[in-house]
């Protein structure tokens, strides 16, 4: 008896030890971005459509526009982000050692990536495939007419390991050519030093548009992966993590329910409930997570809904003129889905 009252004080003392300390972990962040007045929100070097700067030297695309989101709705203005831009190689390693609050790099969702690197991935908000990037004059419509080839690839990608994953599954042989940064392996691929260039079927698409001459390149029908790409966020940092996820949904939560950027203020007056509680005009969703009521509003009128997103990043409105497919919402047959605002 005496033991078993040992063991049972042991373990009431260590649970309380994990309690305090997980109590303490999960506002490190949001208070530290408070405190600090800015997000520093990791993003790519440069792949059109979801982090390259402008003329101006802007960062555009839909993964800056999450770090925007998150700006407005944690410090209530969107121009309060710092753009840390990361190679493939360095960006969980600045997650992991603080550098960066978050991580908005169209960053593949993995079992390994979610198990052993002690980060924590939130829901998915663009759905890829791995493709491949040719010269029109190559003759080639799938992959496997893609045997001997040689072919660009960035280093410490998921890229890397399906194109050795799947070629050699299929037979098919290909000799790679491995660059640290993008931005090189595009020049590389334009210059001719590879048949082929694989990367996320949208960053081709977008890498594309910066040829010299774009229209002597295409991008195969075939994809030979799944790329669920989404933000990342440091594990025991709970309320962290519930922001970043349901920023995501509220953006989605707002197309669903014809929520725009420009008629948020309009549709603060809804009757509708469920637009109510999204834009703050009744419940007390925000404290829930350590923000005022306004959260989700001021990420709506920053960047717009879920859709308005996509259009101009990705869509029609933009140079990548992107079928929305998996990435409509379930309303359209897609995979987008709000979790209830309730």
């Amino acid at each position: 008896m005496v033991r078993h009252a040992r063991l049972r004080l042991r373990w009431l003392l260590v649970a309380g030890l994990t309690l305090a300390f997980g109590t303490q972990a999960t506002a490190q962040t949001l208070a530290a971005v408070k405190q600090r007045g800015t997000l520093n929100c990791g993003v790519s070097q440069g792949f059109a459509g979801f982090s390259a700067p402008d003329s101006r030297g802007e960062f555009r695309g839909l993964d800056t526009d999450y770090c925007r989101a998150v700006a407005a709705a944690v410090l209530g203005d969107a121009s309060k982000v710092r753009f840390v831009p990361l190679t493939a190689q360095a960006r969980f390693t600045a997650l992991q050692t603080g550098e960066v609050d978050v991580l908005f790099r169209n960053s593949t969702q993995t079992f390994l990536r979610d198990a052993s690197l002690g980060l924590n991935q939130g829901p998915v908000n663009f759905y890829d495939g791995q493709g491949f990037a040719i010269r029109r004059d190559a003759n080639v419509t799938k992959v496997q007419e893609l045997d001997g080839a040689t072919i660009c690839v960035a280093q410490g990608t998921t890229h890397e390991l399906n194109l050795g994953d799947v070629f050699r599954a299929r037979n098919i042989k290909f000799s790679p050519v491995v660059f640290e940064r993008v931005d090189t392996m595009y020049e590389a691929f334009f210059s001719g030093r590879c048949d082929a260039m694989t990367q996320d079927a949208s960053a081709l698409a977008g890498a594309l548009t910066v040829a010299r001459d774009p229209s002597a390149y295409r991008v195969l029908e075939e994809t030979i992966s799944k790329e669920p790409l989404g933000p990342f966020t440091r594990n025991g940092d709970d309320q962290w993590s519930n922001i970043i996820a349901w920023v995501h949904y509220a953006l989605l939560e707002a197309e669903e329910l014809g929520v725009t950027q420009a008629n948020a203020a309009e549709q603060a007056r809804s009757p509708n409930p469920t637009i109510q509680r999204l834009l703050g005009t009744a419940g007390e969703f925000g404290g829930r997570l350590g923000l005022d009521n306004a959260w989700a509003a001021n990420a709506i009128r920053a960047v717009g809904n879920y859709g308005e997103v996509f259009e101009r990043n990705l869509g029609q409105a933009s140079p990548l003129k992107l079928r929305r497919g998996l990435n409509g919402t379930w309303t359209q047959g897609g995979l987008m889905y709000a979790l209830p605002f309730r």
